[in-house]
């Protein structure tokens, strides 16, 4: 994880709605914001090692053709399955979440005006454990 900035990627097609996410975020954190319209750009930037991905259920408006959120999130999690993923969506249905929670995706969060203080909640849970994890190591390596 980086030491000064949380590395963020945004993964939306709904590039109005990205743009406000990415503003969001540069106004009210400290982050790096990578921003993607599609999974597969997304997938192709998984090499510069993100903290924190936050991905759009639907993301095959604009592409037609291209993966859907489900499918990034598998794909992302067999590139690395420890990465923290938030799946964000306008559908407001259980079943939904709970199918993005099958697939291992760390919370659900839908489009709404709360979204973004409920994705910084998440954010700053997930940094929280990830520095408690970090911490844990290290100090098992020295026993």
């Amino acid at each position: 994880m980086s030491s000064t900035k949380t590395r963020l990627f945004l993964v939306d097609d709904d590039i109005l709605f990205l743009k406000s996410l990415e503003l969001e975020f540069l106004e009210k954190g400290n982050y790096e914001i990578i921003t993607f319209n599609t999974g597969e750009a997304c997938i192709e930037a998984l090499i510069l090692d993100p903290d924190i991905i936050v991905l759009d259920y639907h993301l095959d408006g604009i592409v037609k053709g291209a993966m859907n959120g489900l499918e990034t999130l598998d794909k992302i999690k067999q590139y690395n399955k420890n990465l923290t993923v938030i799946m964000l969506s306008s559908q407001d249905k259980i079943e939904i979440a709970v199918n993005c929670m099958h697939h291992k995706a760390y919370d659900y969060v839908v489009k709404s005006e709360t979204a973004f203080l409920r994705l910084e909640k998440n954010i700053t849970q997930i940094l929280a454990q990830q520095k408690t994890e970090s911490e844990v190591k290290w100090y098992m390596d020295r026993m």
